[in-house]
């Protein structure tokens, strides 16, 4: 009874350790993130260095340009990784450098010399490659041509197995750059991370409504809101019989049907209301099927006004 007992312990503590190590495990995506951070660090730090140095003489940064920056990356290491066992993007992200060489399961940070072999990789390594080729870009001698020869074939190697190693990495999510491979050391949570439940009902909400509006951005060109504006009027004051006469004219050209106010230039479309010129020549160049908004009838000729109706009803006000 005991040793079964004993062997279903085992697997339930298996289970549980393969579930830690798939929720702790960093995604590729976070990795990515945490080098492109690093990255965008460095240019906003090497612009402030470079801002300090504005109102010198030009050109005077770039002799000791490979120097300045390797100061400042390994004044950065220091802070960073050497003390937090983490760079400030991984900091960011809850990430942090794992001794993946030691036996014990438990988080082991990486030991002193693996520190400063990542500082000798990155930092020293930047250092060489610019300054070698600062070196030989002004030297023309043939001996000095065969060393180039060496450092090109040496960067093109080191390139190379970066690719590999990318590609790798993208396979198994582990060991985002050749120096993290060669060292042992990789990215690890700082803290248990827990299974995150998503909700999407705001997300619903949300691609409810853009496709609400988006049809209402399409829907809004097609209708002619003069025209229905004009049909609610209509229905709203019902036609009692449009007067022939003149004075009907008069009565009714107190005001402009369209705008509210004293008509200028009053013209008329063929039924008793009166308009002003511009507001019945802007609307009718809108819309060609344009009808009165108090009668609906619609636009048969455009006539100004009899001069004497005018007059009089001048003369009454």
């Amino acid at each position: 009874m005991v040793l079964p007992l004993l062997e279903t312990f085992r697997e339930d503590m298996a289970s549980r350790e393969e579930k830690t190590k798939r929720t702790n495990r960093v995604l590729r995506i976070s990795q990515l993130d945490a080098l492109e951070l690093n990255k965008a660090l460095e240019q906003l730090v090497w612009s402030q260095f470079t801002q300090c140095f504005h109102g010198f003489k030009p050109g005077l940064l770039a002799h000791f340009e490979p120097e300045a920056k390797a100061f400042l990356w390994l004044f950065l290491w220091r802070f960073t990784i050497y003390s937090k066992n983490a760079t400030v993007g991984q900091s960011v992200l809850n990430i942090q450098y794992k001794n993946d060489f030691s036996p014990k399961q438990r988080y082991q940070p990486p030991s002193k010399n693996q520190k400063l072999w990542y500082a000798v990789c990155t930092i020293g390594g930047t250092w060489l490659e610019e300054r070698c080729y600062d070196l030989f870009r002004n030297r023309h001698l043939a001996s000095f041509g065969k060393a180039r020869q060496c450092v090109n074939v040496m960067v093109g190697l080191l390139k190379l197995g970066g690719l590999i190693n990318f590609l790798i990495f993208l396979q198994r999510g582990k060991f985002a750059t050749l120096t993290e491979r060669l060292l042992g050391i990789r990215s690890v949570f700082c803290k248990p991370q827990s299974v995150r439940e998503v909700g999407f009902e705001y997300m619903n909400r949300e691609l409810l409504w853009h496709g609400f509006a988006e049809f209402l951005i399409f829907l809004l060109p097609l209708i002619n809101i003069q025209k229905l504006k004009a049909k609610l009027s209509s229905w709203r004051i019902p036609l009692i019989g449009a007067p022939n006469g003149d004075s009907a004219l008069a009565t009714s050209g107190k005001q402009c049907s369209l705008c509210g106010e004293w008509p200028t230039m009053p013209h008329t479309i063929g039924c008793e209301h009166i308009f002003c010129y511009y507001c019945v020549k802007s609307s009718f160049l809108f819309d060609m099927y344009f009808t009165c908004p108090k009668c609906g009838t619609e636009v048969h000729s455009l006539q100004p006004l009899k001069s004497g109706i005018e007059m009089s009803e001048v003369n009454a006000l």
